[in-house]
């Protein structure tokens, strides 16, 4: 197979090797690569399997966080991306999944429960077992006082119809059956799950 060079484009080859040639010996040859070692961000990173809280699918999520758990170290999640390993999602995540990095350091995230008393204007910072305590106290007191055993014709009904249970919204099937279960089994019937925030 022979290869057909007109002879300007013989003399336009010739030229660029000719300058190419007089560049290299002029300096301005580039420098040899050297092979070094970049250090990747996630390298010491301690992993954290979670799964996104915005809507129902359920995406999994992998947390990145520095700190080795120890007593003068804090602990910061600097990075998150899709689990590809997570059966629903496979490493995808929509655009709110993406950016729960900026919720999660966001200055105006409530980290703890507060609560506020009658009559006040203020929120109190309480403990995570104070204010389960106050939940099961108050729907206890609710449900003693209107829990409804017969209807007006007499109709066996036992219905709890002054409290309303809200599901979350990032639970899996299982979860979904035994919310189902347990709100049933105490005769709520005002429940519904949030489906998308």
């Amino acid at each position: 197979m022979s290869i057909k060079v007109s002879r300007r484009n013989f003399l336009k080859l010739s030229t660029a090797g000719v300058a190419t040639s007089s560049m290299a010996m002029l300096g301005f040859a580039p420098e040899p690569a050297l092979a070094s070692i970049r250090y990747y961000k996630l390298a010491a990173a301690k992993v954290t399997r979670n799964t996104c809280t915005y809507c129902s699918v359920g995406c999994g999520m992998l947390l990145y966080s520095r700190g080795d758990g120890g007593i003068n170290t804090v602990s910061d999640i600097y990075h998150v991306e899709g689990d590809p390993d997570h059966p629903v999602s496979r490493g995808s995540l929509c655009p709110k999944g993406a950016g729960v990095l900026d919720f999660i350091k966001s200055e105006s995230r409530l980290s703890h429960p507060e609560v506020r008393e009658p009559g006040s204007n203020e929120w109190k910072r309480i403990s995570w077992n104070e204010a389960l305590d106050r939940i099961a106290r108050y729907m206890k007191e609710d449900r003693d006082k209107n829990f409804v055993t017969h209807d007006a014709d007499g109709h066996l009904v036992n219905h709890w119809i002054t409290t309303g249970f809200l599901a979350a919204s990032a639970c899996s099937n299982e979860t979904a059956y035994l919310t189902q279960k347990v709100i049933r089994s105490l005769g709520m019937l005002a429940i519904d799950n949030q489906a998308r925030v």
